[in-house]
Order: C-alpha cells, then structure tokens, then sequence
C-alpha cells in the first residue's frame, strides 16, 4: 500500500476520551461507523464527544470493494431497542446534532427506513433540541421508503454518490449513479426544507472533469451540502489507491462548489461524510427553512 503524504497524517487522540466514548457505546450496544469504516478522524470526534451512529448492525448486504464494513448476505434481524439506546447515548452525550447512518439492508422490504423513523422518534422524546442528520442507503429505489424517512422530519438528509459515474461498476457495483441522484431529487421536491447534502471520494483515478460533472449533477437535483474526501485503501484487499489528491486541488474544488451555488462545501484530504457535520447549524441559522405548520403537526 502508498505511504500517506504529510497532509494525511492525524494527530494521535487522548485516549482517555477515546475510551469514555466507546464505553458509552459498549454499555448501549451501540456501532458506529467511525470504528465500522475505520475512518481516519476517530480520534478527533471521539476526543470531541461526538460520533456517527451505525445502526442495523455491524454488517452489509452489500460487498463494495472499497468499503471496510464487514459483508453479511444474511445479517442478523434488526434490534428492537436499538433506537432507545441510540437515543439514550445522544442524550449522555449532549449532542446538539446527530449523524445517524446505517448498512444497506437489501434483506429488508423497506430497506431500514421503519428503524431510521424509530431512531428519530426516540432522539426527538429525550434530545428534542438535537437537530439530526440521516446519511441513508439508496432503499433499493424504495420511494415509499424514502417518504417514510422524510416525515419523521430531520434536518438533513444525506446520501452518498460516492464516485463518478464512470467508475460506478468498478466502485459502487451493487448501486445506480442515477437513481441516487433521483433520491436526493426526490427528496428536494417532498420536503424543500429538508437540507440535502451527499458526498464523494477521490484518489480512484477520476479526473478533475469528471469531478466537476459530478458537482454539476448534484446542483442540478438541487443538492445543498457537499463533502469531498480523499479514498484511502483500508487493506491490500481492498479497491487500489490510485492517486492521492494535492490539499490545494480540495480547494480549489470547494472555490468551484461554492460558484455552482452549494450552499457548503468541505473539501479536504481527510473529510468524511459526517465530519464536522455539526457545522450544519450554522449554515442553518445563515439559510433557514421552515416545514409547513402541517407537517409540525405530524
């Protein structure tokens, strides 16, 4: 595997706060993707008090090769006081915003959403402040499913396109660059509210041409937020590296989101999707948008 160039090497974490966090989610039967993904920021947000809640289970219907969450054809059912203690950790920790993410679970008829809209529900009883952010699978193109999701009310919805459409077969072989646009299309026109946001990963032989399509695809649903990060290798047998991504071309790609009209974009080596997501209510304080008086009354 390429040795990381300087930009792309953390800070070690106190590991005392560490620990506090993964206790926490050790005594509540909790994942998450920072540890799942082996994501580069864990340090940092388990430093910070903060992580991004994996729920469904550890494991994935689908096997993408670049991935490092464990493949499981037949994952284990679904645990039916996993959003209590999702919500119960969101309360211990004080979180003012939650990032709740999931496997795909193509094993089930609405791909997870009833546990999406239960995790909500429990966070809204006991954090009603918390503002929530769900990153979601594509459901299978499952719209009734998606519906569900947006009237339990987050704040923002995210999905990921992960990589240029080009690059789909190799990258995203079990996924459809176009029906997860339609998803975040859709998204915009049943709740225009709704902050949409999604996120791409380079170093896997994209060109800046085809990056900047991509950018121009996701304005073109009217997709509010992008994140932009480099693809690290998790193991040898993993999708192959092909090019780390200079800090200065992150910038420049940001300059480029923000002429296109993206309300945010956090463009850098080391940004994930739910890095720093709690920068979110800033961008909403500075864009507010209010559901219909209906849909409170949900």
């Amino acid at each position: 595997m390429a040795v990381k160039p300087e930009w792309l090497r953390v800070k070690a974490p106190q590991w005392e706060r560490v620990g506090n966090v993964k206790s926490l989610l050790r005594d509540l039967q909790l994942n998450t993707v920072c540890e799942e993904a082996s994501c580069p920021n864990i340090g940092e947000c388990f430093n910070a008090g903060t992580a991004t809640f994996l729920i469904m289970g550890p494991a994935c219907t689908r096997a993408c090769p670049y991935c490092d969450i464990d493949f499981e054809k037949k994952p284990q059912a679904l645990d039916p006081t996993e959003p209590w203690h999702l919500a119960e950790a969101v309360k211990r920790m004080g979180l003012n915003h939650v990032v709740i993410t999931a496997v795909n679970r193509d094993d089930l008829p609405d791909g997870g959403a009833s546990q999406f809209v239960r995790c909500i529900e429990e966070v809204r009883k006991s954090s009603a402040q918390t503002t929530i952010e769900v990153l979601i699978p594509d459901l299978c193109g499952n719209w009734d499913a998606l519906a569900s999701i947006l009237k339990a009310q987050p704040e923002v919805l995210n999905h990921n396109t992960e990589t240029v459409p080009r690059l789909y077969r190799r990258v995203r072989p079990q996924a459809n660059y176009e029906q997860s646009l339609e998803l975040l299309r859709r998204t915009r026109e049943l709740t225009p509210w709704v902050y949409t946001k999604s996120g791409i990963m380079v170093g896997l032989g994209e060109t800046d041409d085809e990056v900047r399509q991509t950018m121009a695809d996701l304005r073109r649903v009217d997709c509010d937020i992008l994140t932009i990060g480099q693809y690290l290798q998790p193991s040898d047998k993993h999708l192959q590296l092909q090019d780390f991504i200079t800090p200065e071309q992150f910038e420049t790609w940001r300059v480029i989101g923000e002429e296109m009209g993206f309300l945010q974009v956090v463009s850098s080596p080391l940004t994930r999707s739910s890095y720093h997501a709690e920068q979110v209510q800033t961008l909403m304080a500075r864009y507010p948008r209010t559901a219909p008086a209906s849909e409170h009354s949900r």
